[in-house]
């Protein structure tokens, strides 16, 4: 299946691979996928996580393998299911990981706005897990949390928060900041570690409509360098995404001299030159804590 479907950036749209597991639907976000192919035999890792199948090296890189259908907590695979079911191997946060799933059903192209925030459809094994819920054709497909998925499984693929404690005491600077993240663990996270380096005028919103929406009322009564002097935002969000925001942002002659850091699990080549002809000034994969407070330093000299 061809997954590279290219979209123009800014449009708020994503493709959704969508695929089932025992007969449910779920969705993955096309631009985190790298290739899919059936199935084949791992080698198993000693003493690894119930959900890590094993390890395999299809070509010249190292590939994790992950049992989904382990992750939410359904029956295992018998023979027959095994063998005509599939990988789909993904790269983000730079990692390299094949997640197993029985079937892939086709890609649907949504609008951010279209994906509803998980509620009481979500039975208790993906709670926390989803990211959202799209309704296609009648159909609920569920897109999970893949990066929690993986942190779970493997807490040191998250935030390396242990970088920011190696930056020191660091004096305070009241720069106002705005941060676009849906993720409440992450935006916490992000918030509690730019606090701990400094960073301490902070105002954090869960998608980017709401963090457009903030600049949009500054604009109107006078306060823009007063609440926003640098952006960061998530790629991936409902309502509005971090490209489209971007956009926004570097269209408005009122705000394009604004500094926006993508701050993302996605930041791979593509993803990359998306983010650059939208005139992000800056752009991270979710891992570099650290690192992103060196570029806010840079970005605010």
């Amino acid at each position: 299946m061809d997954t590279n479907i290219l979209l123009d950036s800014g449009t708020n749209e994503l493709e959704v691979l969508e695929f089932t597991l025992e007969g449910q639907h779920y969705g993955i976000n096309v631009a985190k996928i790298r290739e899919i192919i059936s199935y084949q035999e791992v080698t198993p890792v000693p003493n690894a996580h119930p959900s890590i199948e094993g390890i395999f090296m299809p070509r010249d890189t190292m590939i994790t393998a992950i049992n989904l259908r382990n992750c939410l907590q359904m029956r295992e695979y018998n023979d027959e299911e095994r063998n005509t079911s599939l990988f789909i191997v993904t790269n983000f946060n730079k990692l390299d990981i094949a997640f197993h799933v029985d079937a892939v059903m086709g890609i649907h192209r949504v609008s951010w706005d279209q994906i509803i925030k998980p509620g009481t459809t979500v039975s208790t094994s993906e709670d926390g897990i989803s990211t959202g819920i799209i309704k296609i054709n009648g159909k609920l497909i569920i897109i999970l949390d893949f990066e929690k998925i993986v942190t779970d499984i493997n807490p040191e693929t998250g935030l390396k928060m242990s970088e920011i404690e190696e930056l020191g005491n660091r004096s305070q600077r009241n720069v106002p900041i705005l941060i676009s993240e849906d993720s409440p663990l992450l935006n916490k996270l992000i918030v509690d570690s730019l606090k701990q380096a400094g960073y301490v005028n902070l105002i954090h919103t869960e998608n980017g409509k709401q963090a457009y929406d903030v600049i949009t009322a500054c604009k109107e009564d006078g306060t823009l360098n007063e609440h926003v002097k640098c952006i960061i935002t998530d790629i991936e969000m409902p309502v509005m995404d971090g490209h489209r925001l971007t956009k926004l942002v570097k269209e408005d002659e009122l705000t394009k001299h604004i500094p926006v850091i993508i701050f993302s699990s996605l930041v791979n080549e593509e993803m990359r030159r998306k983010g650059e002809l939208l005139g992000a000034d800056a752009q991270l994969s979710k891992p570099e804590i650290g690192n992103l407070v060196h570029v806010i330093d840079g970005l605010l000299k």
